[in-house]
């Protein structure tokens, strides 16, 4: 498959060099021009993955982030220098799906954006529907229902609640999640989960669902017990 990656970096040297070393994978990298028009130029490239700086002209990497996920669920890197665990968690929270700091081994960028790129478009496999009492879960859709009424959720959302659902009379543990979404990437720690957990929780109460995801203190979390007895 011909995977296109979005590069929203506005230092040109930076950004060149990214560009040829995924040109060496096999990639089809595009660099932004317009740094006022930026979903702009994402709708009109339609990548697979965004690799996005978070000091940029205009407005932040974190703004675009959001508009981005206003259109699309495709995976967003953030790549910057401000590494700070304050800079993380935002990403994180406006609905990035990894961070990489600047500097970064090109090998080492590569291989991650590789990894996220086979995570995120061989995750679904085939057309699956999931359930938890009154909840279903479209893993090809990417979409939640409850009681008729859906919304749709996050790469990071929908790993989550699958991986509940697929084990929704046990607890799952943090490690479990943490390896399930992010594998090996080494700055995910409990805040991340948690962020990504509590994004989750406000899209099921959007749709009515409450009180699904019950939090178990020093061991993980799972579908509440209570809410399969009220299905």
């Amino acid at each position: 498959m011909d995977y296109r990656v979005l590069i929203v970096e506005d230092d040109r040297v930076i950004a060149g060099v990214i560009e040829n070393e995924l040109k060496k994978w096999g990639l089809t990298p595009r660099c932004v021009v317009d740094f006022q028009s930026v979903t702009r130029e994402f709708a009109a490239f339609d990548p697979h993955l965004v690799l996005m700086d978070i000091t940029l002209p205009f407005y932040s990497g974190f703004y675009w982030c959001a508009e981005i996920r206003k259109l699309s669920k495709v995976p967003v890197i953030f790549i910057s220098s401000a590494g700070d665990n304050m800079n993380i968690i935002t990403a994180i929270n406006m609905g990035g799906d990894d961070f990489i700091a600047k500097p970064f081994d090109l090998a080492v960028l590569s291989a991650k954006v590789q990894a996220m790129l086979r995570r995120s478009y061989d995750f679904a496999g085939p057309s699956s529907l999931m359930s938890a009492g009154p909840l279903s879960l479209s893993t090809t859709e990417g979409k939640v229902y409850f009681r008729g009424v859906g919304a749709e959720l996050t790469r990071n959302e929908l790993k989550i609640l699958q991986t509940l659902m697929e084990h929704k009379e046990q607890v799952v543990s943090r490690d479990t999640l943490m390896t399930r979404l992010w594998e090996s990437d080494s700055f995910v720690d409990e805040n991340t989960l948690a962020v990504n957990v509590a994004r989750l929780r406000r899209k099921l109460s959007s749709i009515g669902a409450e009180g699904v995801i019950e939090t178990r203190k020093g061991l993980g979390y799972q579908i509440s017990p209570e809410f399969l007895k009220g299905a």
